[in-house]
């Protein structure tokens, strides 16, 4: 069967042009190409994928071991202030109702709270000492003490104490104190510093002198050594609990419809203290209607005496004046005057009393206070219009209507007085208040914190979020050369684009595993790293220790290094010699990979190639022809071995190589010896190609020296993981050595979505193959 190329290659004697120019990623340009981003994860959508999946379960992991938090909620109206006052009522023009946002707040005051915990009994907490972490989950889910459990101090499902009354010390007020189960209905009680305080029993009153403690405990269901953190907290840790679990909001507008929430772990806890708020509430609410009833008669009382003296005097005057006048009849003008003046008189006498009230609430610029002033001063200008017309009558008719007006006012303000009190008597008695409980707390059968999904779809995003700025923020931070622009950018020619061929991939993976092995070494030491190199073996095939190009000649790589050989023919043309040197700027570019195929294909054209390993330090050219490192270049630089003894064939005809060797002490000076040079000489004229594989120039000076003595030197690059900075300053350290670096190789190119989205160099090699004629 013969083989031939589905397509050829057009242009071999020239390095290799960019076919289009990048998008958005040449060196000078500051654009964003979101495609380009875009493509940039897609290639790490696996990354991108565990990290979302690891922070979704964080997030259940939190959802499920969270507290639950209830929720209970009761209404309140709160009517318009109704009158118990009767005609005495001061219905003050424009007085202002209580707004709801003044009954939010005094709910929420230290009064209403402190009485409401101290009626819920919050006063005492008693906690159990869950397991770390999971205890407080594993209790919810009714887990019973497992048998690693047994023994130990931690509360599992069914533990529980109950603490009927804790009465401490004011210096042991808001300060733990740990119950410890120690037997059959027995307890031990310690403080903080863990000193006993005492031990009791169940049903005993437990009473401690010094510092002064008096429990009761009614209930034991643990296991001896179980702990119980009891509590007795100070006022001020009581109302603060109970405040910023407490809201209070508004129903509607204007509706006097108060809805009160209190939210917590507990629900019985919550219906308790939300009760009791409301309770405390209606209780005060009445007793404040009830004190100012009580307020309005204490005055009254004491006015009514002082009105019926008023009275008595009044009408005694009239009879001795009508005695002394043998009675005196009023004409019906005089009648009607005196009329309307009884009844100025009372009302100015209502808005005194009003005005004494006001006095206790307002200041006199308060628009009631005023609106109260300016009737008064009407009245009080009527009263003196009046006035002013008795003078015009006679003198007998104009005393005995002062004297009239004088017993009828006192009598009508007695009258007033005894109807008020008698209503107030009334009023206080049956104060109801303006508060009214619609409905009592009911706490929701589901808790409203953790919502789960809600939990679950946001660490979702937040896991998408964070995978695509790992994955960003990585190709940030390690911009490795992606383009032949780069490249030339710096003044390199590249002779050849090679694509990552799965076997070179392999090699790859192998040096990361050394060093991860290294570090993991490194860190917890040898038996560690042996151990967890085991389980991230890798996986080998038999093909793996030899030359792609004579295992598998149709690899898309080696396709590739024909290109280079071709290229590489017209390059060392104008070369002093017939050597030519690979190097990096760092390990693990494909140098060794790439010098022994290269080297397979130059000999497969008809060429004497030998291939010298010259990294006398970790050199592993020997593997690639399943050979041994020993009797190598530095055992012939030292003098151990002859260059017969060093030269090794290979099953590929017209292809040598020479093994690194033992590994010296002092690699460098080895190779700036006279021998090495000579050693250079000597091989030269046996071989039609010699090929050196050296060290990254970056990590030792050995490249330096061997380019020295080199016609060609090329430097090979790795794609995506040679920054262009780190190229820049090897070429740098390579040109201040005297070392011409000829031109570069861009290898290990990946088909990716960024690379074919912003570049394709090489991928034309994707497109030839072998095929048979019958095909």
């Amino acid at each position: 069967m013969s083989e031939n190329f589905a397509n050829s290659h057009t242009n071999h004697a020239a390095p290799v042009q960019s076919p289009r120019q990048s998008r958005g990623q040449n060196q000078n340009s500051d654009e964003i190409d979101l495609g380009y981003l875009l493509a940039i994860c897609l290639d790490h959508k696996w990354l991108i994928i565990i990290v979302t999946l690891i922070v979704t379960l964080l997030g259940y992991t939190y959802a499920t071991l969270a507290t639950p938090i209830y929720r209970a909620d009761a209404l309140l109206q709160v009517e318009q202030t109704q009158s118990n006052l009767g005609s005495i009522e001061m219905a003050v023009m424009g007085q202002e109702q209580v707004a709801s946002s003044t009954q939010s707040e005094i709910l929420r005051s230290r009064m209403i709270m402190g009485r409401a915990a101290q009626q819920a009994g919050l006063d005492l907490v008693v906690t159990p000492n869950y397991f770390p972490v999971i205890g407080a989950a594993m209790v919810r889910m009714d887990v019973e003490r497992p048998g690693f459990a047994q023994g130990s101090n931690h509360a599992w499902a069914g533990d529980s104490i109950t603490v009927d009354s804790l009465q401490v010390d004011p210096s042991l007020t808001g300060r733990p104190l740990t119950l410890t189960v120690t037997g059959a209905n027995r307890y031990r009680l310690s403080d903080q510093d863990e000193r006993v305080l005492g031990e009791g029993s169940l049903g005993e009153l437990l009473t401690i002198e010094t510092p002064f403690v008096e429990m009761l405990v009614t209930q034991i269901s643990a296991p001896a050594g179980v702990e119980f953190t009891v509590l007795k907290r100070t006022d001020t840790q009581m109302i603060r609990n109970l405040q910023v679990r407490f809201n209070v909001s508004q129903r509607g507008r204007e509706t006097g419809i108060l809805e009160l929430t209190l939210e917590g772990p507990d629900p019985e806890e919550l219906e308790r203290s939300l009760n009791a708020i409301s309770d405390v509430y209606l209780v005060q609410n009445i007793n404040r209607q009830a004190a100012e009833a009580e307020s309005r008669l204490e005055f009254l009382e004491q006015q009514t005496p002082l009105i019926q003296n008023d009275l008595n005097s009044a009408e005694s005057r009239l009879n001795d004046y009508r005695a002394s006048q043998d009675s005196v009849d009023l004409s019906f003008e005089t009648r009607s005057m005196l009329e309307r003046l009884v009844e100025l008189e009372s009302e100015l006498n209502q808005l005194e009393i009003q005005e004494s009230e006001l006095s206790q609430r307002f200041t006199p610029s308060h628009p009631s206070y005023q609106t109260l002033l300016e009737k008064r001063s009407q009245l009080e200008r009527e009263r003196s219009r009046l006035e002013a017309q008795t003078d015009n009558l006679p003198e007998t008719q104009r005393q005995v209507l002062r004297l009239n007006r004088d017993v009828e006012v006192s009598q009508a303000i007695y009258m007033q007085m005894l109807n008020a009190t008698q209503e107030l008597r009334i009023a206080r008695a049956g104060t109801v208040g303006n508060v009214r409980i619609l409905d009592n707390a009911v706490t929701g059968t589901y808790p409203i914190e953790p919502r789960k999904n809600l939990i679950i779809v946001i660490s979702s995003m937040a896991g998408i979020m964070l995978g695509l700025m790992v994955v960003l923020l990585r190709h940030m931070l390690r911009r490795g050369v992606e383009s032949v622009d780069q490249l030339q950018a710096l003044g390199l020619q590249v002779y050849a684009t090679i694509p990552l061929s799965e076997r070179q991939r392999r090699l790859f993976d192998r040096f990361k595993d050394r060093k991860w092995r290294h570090r993991i070494r490194s860190a917890f030491g040898n038996t560690m790293a042996d151990t967890m190199g085991k389980a991230r073996k890798f996986r080998r095939t038999r093909d793996e220790n030899g030359v792609l190009a004579l295992i598998d000649p149709s690899d898309l790589a080696i396709e590739a290094l024909r290109s280079l050989r071709t290229s590489l023919h017209f390059a060392m043309l104008e070369a002093g010699n017939k050597r030519l040197m690979l190097t990096g700027p760092s390990p693990a570019v494909g140098k060794s990979f790439i010098s022994a195929n290269l080297a397979a294909i130059c000999a497969q054209s008809g060429q004497r190639v030998l291939l010298i390993d010259a990294d006398l330090r970790k050199g592993h050219i020997h593997r690639s022809f399943k050979g041994e490192s020993a009797q190598g270049l530095s055992d012939y630089l030292v003098g151990d071995c002859s260059l017969d003894t060093v030269l090794r064939g290979t099953e590929q005809n017209g292809l040598d190589y020479i093994a690194r060797g033992t590994a010296p002490p002092n690699p460098s000076e080895l190779l700036m010896t006279q021998r090495f040079a000579q050693f250079l000489d000597d091989v030269e004229s046996q071989y039609d190609l010699v090929i050196i594989d050296t060290p990254p120039a970056l990590a030792v000076t050995d490249a330096a020296v061997v380019g020295k003595l080199v016609g060609t030197t090329l430097m090979i690059t790795r794609f995506r993981e040679n920054p262009v900075n780190e190229i820049e300053r090897s070429l740098e350290q390579l040109e201040n050595a005297g070392v011409v670096v000829k031109g570069s190789i861009l290898n290990a190119i990946e088909r990716t979505a960024s690379s074919y989205y912003g570049y394709g160099y090489g991928y034309g090699y994707y497109h030839y193959a072998y095929k048979s004629d019958n095909d």
